[in-house]
């Protein structure tokens, strides 16, 4: 990643094509401490805001975390909420196996380590307009995707995270957040200190069935 240009854009921006940009964009979670332009940022969220919604409510808010006296307080809060989740992950204390040395768990601990200077953080929020339900997410995470992917398009990074949830009372009350409002999700964002793709996933063959359960596809060429 070359380095900052005007505003905070990135003086390189990635020519890529829609089927491109799905098969490459990864979370990132290392950040150069460079800005994300306010108007790259505007258009990263004008982007978010055309996802698809339940009944076209657009029922998705986004509240912006830079550097402002309560982006700086909630990031402080973040950041502990974050390196308590990421220790308890780690050791295996939430039911899954513990984490061994990996380049996985260095990218993880050095994200929560310098949560603090993540130049903006997201929390993506959704407006109930109905008693909380098991669908509320078919209304906002699409928002989430097609935030991530105008930042790839755009040349910045981002990742997804639940760790807000560990102090989302704290962040209510601090932020003005009503409780009309759910906090959905926690999206970092920056210019990437590394680079996007490709991905390491399960061949299409392993997640596809063919007209029943279990059954692999014929269609579906061998990896």
């Amino acid at each position: 990643m070359a380095d900052s240009g005007p505003r905070g854009r990135p003086e390189v921006v990635e020519n890529i094509g829609l089927l491109e940009a799905l098969a490459t964009t990864r979370a990132i979670r290392r950040y150069t401490d460079d800005p994300v332009g306010d108007a790259d940022l505007e258009q990263i969220l004008w982007h978010a805001g055309r996802a698809p919604s339940g009944s076209n409510r657009q029922p998705f808010r986004f509240l912006v975390l830079r550097d402002g006296r309560n982006a700086r307080a909630a990031k402080s809060l973040l950041g502990q909420s974050f390196r308590d989740g990421w220790n308890d992950k780690r050791a295996g204390t939430e039911g899954e196996r513990a984490y061994r040395p990996s380049r996985f768990a260095d990218s993880m601990q050095h994200f929560v380590d310098h949560f603090e200077s993540v130049p903006v953080v997201i929390l993506v929020c959704l407006e109930r307009y109905r008693a909380p339900g098991p669908y509320e997410g078919a209304s906002v995470y699409p928002a989430c995707q097609n935030l991530l992917l105008a930042a790839r398009a755009l040349g910045y990074g981002g990742a997804l995270t639940m760790w807000h949830l560990g102090v989302e009372d704290e962040l209510r009350l601090m932020l003005g957040i009503p409780d009309s409002a759910a906090l959905s999700a926690c999206i970092t964002l920056g210019v990437p200190a590394g680079r996007h793709g490709p991905l390491k996933r399960k061949p299409v063959g392993e997640i596809v069935f063919d007209d029943e359960w279990g059954t692999s596809p014929s269609w579906i060429a061998p990896a």
